[in-house]
């Protein structure tokens, strides 16, 4: 992605600044994108079932936004938990986002960088923003990589939640078949998303282990089927890592 050669750009800050804007804008418009769409479509079928209003969902698409931490916070509300427990729950399942950022802010920021815009474009992080700016930044002059961020998050934020506001309205009108096909866009979103982005064969291990212990030990231990699989499919994955690693050196 080269720099332009108008002499414009140069001489004006905000039309620089706006031009990788919007290319941030049209990166957002991509398969990855399109993905999360679909997987926003399935929540939007779940927020209904579960009794969430219209406003109520849109605006957790916007100020939640990373859709696990979404699912988390509706199951808390079906399952009647109390306010205190939702809101660990819900930051538990962001913690972590926390390497996702450590990881993407020293990408954006340069010596001149307000640490404010890092704290707001902090707010865009989830899997598919990470991914993509992750493979593009690097084709950004580092000046401008906030404003390519800002374009590429606020716009992946904007158009699932009309996305939402849509579906939302419509869900209704559809047969019970059509709506939990709707439901199961999510965790295929989320298999799809995590093992495209994974950057270790030990990553595409543990979703396999995941896959087949998950209902195993949902019969062996209900309630803690979930806790179970991913504890031992994540130590195993980790053994395969060093074991891969060590033979590799």
């Amino acid at each position: 992605m080269p720099m332009p050669n108008d002499t414009a750009f140069l001489s004006d800050p905000v039309l620089h600044r706006r031009t990788w804007y919007l290319r941030g804008v049209r990166a957002s418009f991509s398969i990855p994108g399109l993905i999360l769409a679909s997987a926003f479509v399935g929540f939007a079928g779940l927020a209904r079932e579960a009794g969430l209003t219209l406003a109520e969902t849109v605006f957790m698409t916007g100020v939640v936004w990373a859709l696990p931490a979404k699912v988390v916070l509706v199951g808390a509300i079906l399952s009647g938990a109390s306010l205190p427990a939702a809101a660990f729950a819900v930051a538990l399942s962001s913690v972590r986002l926390m390497p996702m950022v450590v990881a993407l802010v020293p990408e954006m920021r340069n010596e001149r960088t307000p640490k404010w815009v890092l704290y707001l474009l902090s707010h865009f992080v989830a899997v598919t923003s990470w991914v993509l700016a992750m493979e593009n930044l690097r084709h950004v002059p580092r000046s401008m990589r906030t404003s390519y961020y800002a374009g590429l998050g606020s716009t992946l934020v904007v158009v699932n939640m009309v996305v939402v506001g849509i579906v939302f309205q419509i869900a209704g009108a559809l047969p019970p078949s059509a709506s939990a096909a709707l439901l199961l866009l999510t965790p295929i979103y989320f298999l799809t998303s995590l093992w495209g982005s994974a950057r270790e064969r030990a990553g595409h291990v543990a979703m396999i282990l995941g896959l087949f212990l998950g209902p195993v030990f949902h019969v062996l231990l209900p309630g803690f089927d979930l806790l179970a699989a991913g504890l031992i499919g994540g130590f195993a994955a980790y053994g395969f890592h060093r074991l891969r690693r060590r033979k590799t050196q």
